[in-house]
């Protein structure tokens, strides 16, 4: 295990919210860090084999800075504070600049794709502040809530959070004493509906303390199984002339304006046609399917794979006036083959941050669509996705990037792959 602090000159950024500087031919990762700059690294400390080949480090003084420097918003952002926000000490313009350096670099590296990339900005997050619908926190044995420290199981305590949404501060969550609970996630929807799910330690109970604002209280059971105390945990999400019912803790982009931004970026580019058939892959709760079904009209057919079963539920549920647009809970990688699917016009995929992988980039091929349209959550594992779909003809015709997780590394890219 290596210690002490390093002088270093930070040099480019690096997929998670790193910098990549060098010190005596090994390389240093570097948090809280620009590029450009020269600062004092503290080395993070890992037991991990890792160690011989690079380091991790963490820039705890700033002795030439970058003009893209800003004084972090919130008081908990810094080396050895919470976790959660990366680039808080940059500049809203410098952050979504190096997003889109590391989607170009991962397309580069991964892909052998080069091309120019821009991250474009989402509606709803002013200042990249107070944009965070559903935040989950973590529960210290003594039952204060707070954030994980960055690759560590420490929590750090918090009285309020700047990138939760004002409904989520409005709820009181981190002012209040949750002994029992290992976690705390508060939810605030845009039909204007909140949820506090709460996850007990092994072996303890909670007692739900007096909220600010009144939300409905459910219960992680784990193993996918949440048990409403108070009120439904039915949320509502409204995107265009649309609402979609989520419930609890179901996945739904946690930018307020994400859902609908995402929702035109992947209609554009799979530019649905009256009559065509349509698969929506990891289809959630329904977001994209509604908008292809109505493209495609009843003339045509969409069809949607969900491994998660309440999510597969609200589907059904929210799209019970289209009924050429069907979902059926699976896992893709043998659904299509288990229902037979043997062709599609057009494919929308939108995996987990693991990507599609090998096998179902393979079966996805097979389909022969004319178009797939790729959302990803990770510009790696895109990347690399993106090589096997270039080995099975499909080539990238068409990328944006969006701003969706402000003062963070993350970033959400839409691919349009056109069959060569």
């Amino acid at each position: 295990m290596e210690q002490g602090s390093l002088e270093l000159t930070v040099g480019p950024v690096a997929h998670g919210g790193w910098c990549v500087a060098r010190h005596e031919g090994r390389v240093v990762f570097v948090r809280h860090a620009l590029p450009g700059e020269r600062v004092i690294a503290e080395i993070i400390p890992s037991e991990k084999a890792e160690n011989a080949r690079f380091l991790r480090a963490d820039a705890v003084r700033i002795l030439e800075a970058s003009p893209d420097r800003v004084t972090p918003p919130c008081p908990y952002a810094g080396p050895g504070m919470c976790g959660g926000c990366d680039w808080q000490h940059a500049t809203l313009e410098a952050q979504r600049r190096l997003k889109a350096e590391v989607v170009a670099e991962q397309l580069r590296r991964l892909a052998k794709i080069e091309r120019e990339v821009v991250v474009e900005e989402v509606p709803g997050a002013k200042d990249g502040l107070g944009w965070r619908t559903r935040v989950q926190f973590a529960a210290r044995a003594d039952g204060e809530l707070g954030f994980r420290k960055h690759r560590s199981h420490d929590v750090q305590p918090v009285d309020a959070c700047l990138i939760a949404h004002p409904e989520v501060e409005a709820v009181g969550a981190e002012l209040q004493n949750w002994r029992g609970a290992a976690g705390v996630e508060v939810i605030a929807s845009s039909g204007g509906n909140r949820a506090v799910v709460v996850t007990p330690r092994p072996r303890r109970t909670v007692t739900v303390p007096d909220l600010e604002a009144p939300a409905s209280i459910l219960v992680n059971q784990g193993k996918g199984k949440v048990e409403a105390r108070r009120g439904s945990g039915m949320l509502h999400e409204q995107v265009g002339d649309r609402e979609f019912q989520v419930s609890g803790s179901g996945f739904w982009q946690v930018h307020p304006g994400a859902a609908e931004t995402l929702l035109e970026a992947v209609l554009t580019f799979a530019a649905p046609e009256p009559g065509e058939w349509a698969l929506d892959l990891y289809c959630g709760v329904g977001l994209f399917a509604a908008g292809l079904a109505e493209a495609v009209g009843s003339s045509g057919a969409v069809f949607g794979v969900e491994s998660e079963a309440t999510a597969v539920r609200d589907a059904r549920a929210n799209l019970r006036d289209l009924p050429w647009a069907t979902v059926e809970r699976g896992k893709v990688e043998d659904a299509l083959d288990r229902f037979q699917i043997e062709r599609a016009d057009l494919v929308v995929v939108d995996p987990p941050r693991a990507g599609l992988g090998r096998e179902v980039v393979d079966r996805v091929a097979s389909l022969e669509a004319t178009r797939v349209v790729y959302v990803s959550c990770d510009p790696a594992t895109l990347a690399r996705d993106l090589a096997w779909f270039g080995d099975r003809g499909y080539r990238l015709a068409d990328l944006r990037a969006f701003d969706a997780f402000p003062m963070t590394h993350h970033v959400e890219c839409v691919a349009l792959l056109v069959a060569r």
